[in-house]
């Protein structure tokens, strides 16, 4: 859900407050959640005071947890956007790493939360890790709004939705609009050409040709969504299988349940740097830059590959299952686990965090620049949307898969006693034949320079200028400071 509300988010910031105002507003409302969510844990008992109902803490819990989803709506769709506003006059290279490093500093924040704060949560009490959160957000909100006066912001432009939905109703007319001699040939018989102001339309040439780029890009949010499926594994059929693989670590030790995740997070902490500084310059040295694309599709095979892998490693678990298996605790529950090192997941969850660098950055990034100012927080949102779908996507496939074989079955919740295997070579060979849809539809995608949309703005900002200042000098004459005269 947290990743679905992003798209009124984008919207809200990019027709009515603008970004900077979302994020803060947005942040209050994640704040409120955090606050809620160690007051739900909080053993009042032992203050002497009187304590929680169960149903009361769960109230408080969900209460809590739905603050933080609405919160995160309204951040996630507008902190990268504006990120990368404030290096945007540095050039392509530099909004390209400012999105590399934006990953990376979220996933540095995602390791901390899947060892520090699970650490504390399993060890300490679920109070304390939940008031790291609190904690974090508030000084990160702090640090924002301390340099406020420093950013460089774009003002909303009015209602979006309002201005598509007069677009779509005046360019869907079935007839042509006659030619502009003053336009090259051809370019009436464009998308939605009818609205344009060039054709006898209601709405600005940019205005029409950005909500064009918009929709050329919405079939990439759709096919990212099997991306996401797949990536979800990591919190169910990965963890599942982790769950029955040895997680001893030396005399005694043992890895905590919610730090499993970790593998993925460290490797993108480790690549991040690499291909920022290392791989991309390296193809922009010999002329072969890899486009937005090429990597979203590369960031597609890695996940192929990667439940491949998980399928593999499945196989010789339960091989290893049947002649060394032993007992395990984890979180209260008992999990008849082979000898296999959990380590041995390792590079199914590197393959994942490779493939989101590709995948996942640059889908940010992609939005960000095709796409003019005005939606900029709205197609970023669409992405993001697909990861909550991609989340939806991967429950009904597992459910089905489930129900499609209950004789033999592929997935249950023992998968000591079925054939998960199966399910992710499945897996793969969905996400395989995504990719060759991804590729066909990208034989017919045509890059948008952002430059285009922002000259486009700034011819019409200059011609408004320029009309207000005619009217004025009808009725005004120009205005004497000493020995300067402003007109």
């Amino acid at each position: 859900v947290a990743y679905i509300i992003p798209i009124i988010g984008g919207f809200i910031a990019d027709s009515y407050f603008g970004r900077i105002k979302t994020i803060l507003g947005a942040a209050c409302v994640y704040i409120a959640g955090t606050v809620l969510l160690p007051a739900s844990a909080i053993d009042y008992e032992s203050w002497g005071w009187e304590g929680l109902t169960t149903n009361g803490r769960t109230a408080m819990f969900m209460t809590g947890l739905a603050l933080v989803a609405i919160g995160t709506g309204g951040i996630k769709a507008n902190v990268g956007p504006f990120g990368a506003e404030q290096v945007e006059v540095l050039g392509k290279e530099a909004i390209q790493s400012f999105f590399n490093w934006f990953y990376w500093v979220i996933n540095v924040g995602a390791l901390i939360a899947y060892t520090g704060v699970a650490y504390i949560q399993q060890n300490i009490s679920f109070a304390w890790g939940f008031f790291v959160p609190l904690v974090s957000m508030i000084f990160a909100i702090s640090v924002f709004v301390i340099v406020k006066t420093r950013y460089l912001m774009t003002h909303p432009k009015g209602s979006i939705l309002t201005t598509a939905c007069g677009i779509f109703v005046q360019g869907g007319c079935k007839s042509k609009p006659p030619r502009n001699p003053e336009l090259p040939e051809g370019t009436e018989k464009r998308i939605l050409a009818r609205a344009k102001t060039s054709f006898g339309g209601k709405f600005q040439d940019h205005l029409v040709d950005g909500l064009v780029s918009v929709i050329r890009v919405t079939p990439f949010c759709l096919l990212v969504v099997m991306y996401w499926a797949i990536n979800a594994q990591m919190s169910n059929t990965f963890f599942a299988q982790s769950e029955r693989m040895d997680i001893r670590v030396g005399d005694g030790g043992y890895i905590p349940a919610a730090a499993l995740n970790a593998f993925n997070t460290i490797i993108i902490i480790i690549l991040i740097p690499i291909v920022d500084r290392l791989i991309y310059p390296c193809f922009e040295k010999i002329k072969r830059p890899l486009s937005y694309l090429t990597r979203i599709g590369v960031g597609m095979i890695l996940a192929v590959i990667a439940v491949v892998v998980a399928g593999i490693v499945e196989i010789y678990r339960k091989v290893d299952l049947e002649e060394h298996s032993h007992l395990q605790v984890l979180g209260g529950e008992n999990f008849t686990a082979s000898s296999m090192s959990v380590f041995v997941q390792i590079p199914q969850f590197a393959l994942i965090g490779a493939s989101e660098i590709f995948t996942s950055i640059t889908s940010l990034e992609f939005a960000y620049n095709q796409a003019p100012v005005a939606m900029q927080g709205l197609l970023t949102g669409l992405f993001l949307a697909a990861t909550g779908v991609g989340n939806w996507v991967s429950t009904a496939i597992l459910a089905i898969v489930q129900k499609a074989t209950e004789g033999n079955p592929w997935w249950c919740d023992d998968i000591n006693h079925c054939k998960m295997e199966y399910l992710m070579f499945l897996l793969g060979g969905l996400m395989l034949l995504n990719f060759f849809i991804f590729v066909i539809v990208a034989q017919f995608y045509t890059y948008q320079d952002p430059a285009t949309f922002e000259k486009a703005v700034a011819k019409t900002e200059i011609e408004y200028i320029v009309e207000e200042m005619k009217l004025s000098s009808d009725t005004q004459k120009p205005i004497s400071n000493n020995n300067n005269n402003v007109d």
